[in-house]
């Protein structure tokens, strides 16, 4: 069985949430901040990161003082730039890096492990996949769906191997774009329907019908 206790988990919740209208992270989900709930699937990592904006840095640490969140820092204008600083506040003795987002409440420890386990077996960035399921359309046409993934987190690396793909200048959208820009091989693992992005007021409405479907 995968130690969790290996690995530090980068929690990402710097983002502007401008879709959503308000600061999602602290919104309300069956008791639960959203924050409070990704936080929590990452509870059996070894330390977990939170990357937060400035102005709430203060009110974070406040909240988790001593308990789940070892470190709280500020974000940075972009993605990368907050992962960035999230994985200067990460020991150097660790082994294993998970990137996971704020705003994924409902990722589950098993989807944890299962990245770790990959990770453990030598992969260079590990992702979680769902297959797409709509039809898609480009501006000229339709679109084979047949192949293409929606890509989640956690995203699992090599402590070493993140590092050293963030030390460029580069940026993207995840991590494992970043290292596979760098030489690296991202592995997919198979990722879960309800681990949703926040993103939308209704992402929190079914959020909250999956973890009612769960029994809380």
């Amino acid at each position: 069985m995968t130690n969790l206790l290996s690995t530090w988990t980068i929690i990402v919740a710097a983002g502007r949430a401008e879709r959503f209208g308000t600061d999602k992270q602290l919104a309300d989900l069956a008791g639960r901040t959203v924050l409070e709930r990704s936080i929590d699937a990452a509870s059996g990592s070894k330390g977990i990161v939170v990357v937060t904006t400035p102005s709430l840095v203060a009110s974070v640490s406040s909240h988790f003082a001593g308990e789940m969140v070892d470190v709280v820092v500020a974000g940075g204008a972009t993605r990368t730039e907050s992962v960035r600083a999230g994985l200067a506040a990460v020991p150097n003795s660790a082994n294993i890096v998970l990137v996971h987002d704020g705003a994924r409440p409902l990722a589950s420890r098993h989807l944890f492990e299962c990245v770790v386990n990959a990770v453990q077996g030598g992969a260079e960035a590990v992702v979680p996949g769902v297959q797409v399921s709509d039809s898609l359309r480009s501006a000229d046409g339709i679109v084979d769906r047949e192949g293409l993934f929606i890509v989640q987190t956690p995203q699992g690396f090599p402590a070493a191997i993140l590092r050293d793909a963030l030390s460029h200048n580069g940026e993207a959208n995840d991590e494992a774009t970043l290292v596979e820009a760098n030489g690296g091989t991202v592995v997919m693992v198979e990722g879960e329907a309800e681990n949703i992005k926040i993103t939308w007021p209704i992402d929190l409405f079914t959020a909250r019908q999956f973890l009612e479907n769960r029994g809380g």
